[in-house]
């Protein structure tokens, strides 16, 4: 099944549509998520209560329009949702003592990397991380994020500009690599 006849099936299908729909888009929903929560097994579960969710609210997709972008917006609200749960976790009295603080340790992101990137909003990792990675369009991301194209074009200008800045603070390699420009 293609992606246009997907599109135009998935409010009205089944288990099927489901299954088409995590193949075609789960691996890059989960580099989605793993990019904004620096945590793959957090992302895949990001991932599998995205499908969920889709799954379950087939009805109010409009066939016939962006399955992607309307996938990748369930997946960022969800990768939110996460990270509002673990900082209220983090709080609590009771659970505090259990909140591993390593957990981050074991992802696939360089050290650096992974604190620069924790400087940025998970706004503005997801944005980053679409425009570079994914390669997404702003008039894709306009209908994943529900904002305007100029504005995100201004967001991840100044996010790229916060990341550098970043890399550069506290890693000697990246000022070299400007000098070689």
């Amino acid at each position: 099944m293609d992606e246009n006849s997907l599109s135009q099936n998935f409010n009205t299908g089944g288990e099927d549509e489901l299954g088409y729909a995590i193949e075609m888009y789960g691996q890059q929903l989960l580099r989605y998520c793993h990019n904004i929560l620096c945590d793959y097994t957090e992302a895949q579960d990001a991932v599998q209560i995205t499908f969920i969710k889709a799954y379950n609210k087939r009805k109010s997709f409009k066939g016939g329009t962006s399955l992607s972008a309307w996938l990748y917006r369930i997946a960022y609200t969800t990768c939110i949702d996460i990270l509002r749960r673990k900082k209220l976790l983090f709080f609590l009295p009771k659970t505090q003592a259990s909140y591993d603080s390593n957990a981050l340790e074991d992802t696939f992101i360089e050290s650096d990397l992974k604190t620069a990137l924790f400087t940025l909003s998970p706004a503005e990792r997801g944005l980053i991380f679409s425009r570079v990675i994914d390669e997404k369009s702003y008039a894709e991301l306009e209908s994943i994020y529900d904002v305007s194209a100029v504005t995100l074009r201004k967001r991840y200008e100044r996010a790229k500009k916060k990341l550098a800045k970043v890399l550069k603070e506290n890693n000697p390699y990246y000022l070299r690599l400007e000098d070689i420009k």
